[in-house]
C-alpha cells in the first residue's frame, strides 16, 4: 500500500481530536475501522505514530516528525485543489460582467463593446448618480467596468486595481424651455442664465451642483435654485417653464425643451471609462475604448446643438484614444 493524502489527513485528525474515539466520529468512521487503518499507516511508515493512553493518544517522537511534514504538505495541496476547482468553474460557467454607469450616454455603447469582445459573457448593468460610489464598487470587485464622469477640479482618482481611461471632455450646455426667449439664441451667456430660476441636481448624488455653483460664482452672482431633481424630473421642470438648467452636450432634445451652447464654454464635463485591472476586461481595454469612442461620435451626430458646436469647434472635444 502506498502512502496517500487521505492517510495524512487521518493522522492529523487523530492528533487534533486527541483520541481515536473522537477522531472516528469526526471522520464518520467506526473506531475499530480507524484503529485498523492507523495500524496499516504505521506499518507502512515503519513506526508507531501515537502512544495509546487511558485519556486518549499522544504523538510519539516519530509521530511528531510525520505530523510536521503532513501539516506542511496538506495546506498547499488544499490550495491547489481549491484553485483548480475555481478555475474549472470559471472555465465552464458563462463569464459574468457587471457594469455600472452614471447618467451619461456611454452605457449602451459600453455594453455593446463588452458583448463584442466577450460574446459569451453574461452582462448586467445598473446606474447610480455618484461616480465615487461606482469606483468603490469597482475596487471591491462588485463591478467589472463602469462609465463615469467628472468635472475640472473634481477629477476622479482610482486605487491601484482600477484602471481609469478618459474618453473625451465636452462642454456643458444650457437646458431651456423651448418657449424661453433665450432659446431663440445661437448661444446663451452664463451671466444671463444665472438670472433665471434653476433646477439643479441633488447634492447627495455627486459634485455636479458644487461645480456649477463654483463656475457661476465667477459671473459675480449665484442662481436661485428652488428645485432639486435628477434625470426625467429635472427635464420636466424645465419643460414646464419653471426653471432652466444645464445638461451634457449629448443630451437629445425632447419636445418642449431646447439645448443651447454656453458662450465661451465656461463649464466642461469629462467622460471616463473604468475597469478592474484583474477583471475579464483588462485584456480588451483598448478595443473597448475604440468601440465606445465610435459610439460616442454617433451620439454626437444625433444631438443637433452639439453637432453644430463640434462643426464650429473642430479642435475641441476630441477623443483621447
Amino acid at each position: 500500500m502506498d502512502l496517500e493524502l487521505r492517510h495524512l489527513r487521518v493522522v492529523c485528525a487523530i492528533e487534533d481530536a486527541g483520541s481515536l474515539t473522537r477522531a472516528a466520529a469526526a471522520l464518520r468512521m467506526s473506531q475499530p475501522a480507524l484503529s485498523a487503518q492507523l495500524r496499516r499507516i504505521e506499518t507502512m511508515l515503519g513506526g508507531a505514530l501515537f502512544e495509546r493512553r487511558h485519556a486518549g493518544v499522544v504523538a510519539t517522537a516519530f509521530g511528531e516528525l510525520v505530523l510536521g511534514r503532513a501539516r506542511a504538505i496538506l495546506p498547499g495541496v488544499d490550495g491547489l485543489l481549491a484553485d483548480t476547482a475555481r478555475a474549472t468553474r470559471c472555465r465552464d460557467a458563462p463569464q459574468r460582467v457587471r457594469v455600472g454607469s452614471v447618467g451619461a450616454p456611454l452605457l449602451g455603447h459600453l455594453l455593446l463593446a463588452i458583448r463584442a469582445v466577450l460574446p459569451g459573457a453574461e452582462v448586467t448593468a445598473r446606474c447610480r448618480y455618484s461616480p465615487v460610489a461606482l469606483l468603490d464598487d469597482l475596487a471591491a470587485r462588485r463591478l467589472e467596468a463602469a462609465a463615469l464622469g467628472d468635472h475640472p477640479g473634481q477629477e476622479l482618482a482610482a486605487g491601484g486595481d482600477v484602471e481609469l481611461r478618459p474618453l473625451v471632455t465636452e462642454p456643458v450646455f444650457a437646458l431651456l424651455p423651448s418657449s424661453h426667449p433665450l432659446a431663440e439664441r445661437e448661444e446663451v451667456s452664463l451671466g444671463r442664465l444665472v438670472e433665471e430660476d434653476w433646477a439643479v441636481p441633488r447634492p447627495d448624488g455627486d459634485r455636479t451642483g458644487e461645480y456649477w455653483s463654483s463656475v457661476c460664482a465667477l459671473t459675480g452672482s449665484q442662481p436661485r435654485s428652488p428645485y432639486e431633481a435628477e434625470g426625467r424630473q429635472l427635464v420636466e421642470l424645465v419643460r414646464a417653464g419653471l426653471a432652466v438648467s444645464l445638461c451634457q452636450a449629448t443630451f437629445i432634445e425632447v419636445p418642449g425643451v431646447t439645448v443651447r451652447p454656453l458662450s465661451g464654454n465656461p463649464l466642461w464635463y469629462r467622460h471616463v471609462l473604468a475597469w478592474h485591472r484583474e477583471g475579464p476586461l483588462a485584456a480588451h481595454g483598448e478595443e473597448i475604448l475604440r468601440r465606445v469612442g465610435a459610439g460616442y461620435l454617433s451620439t454626437c451626430a444625433d444631438a443637433p446643438a452639439y453637432a453644430k458646436w463640434r462643426a464650429r469647434n473642430p479642435g475641441w472635444a476630441r477623443l483621447t484614444l
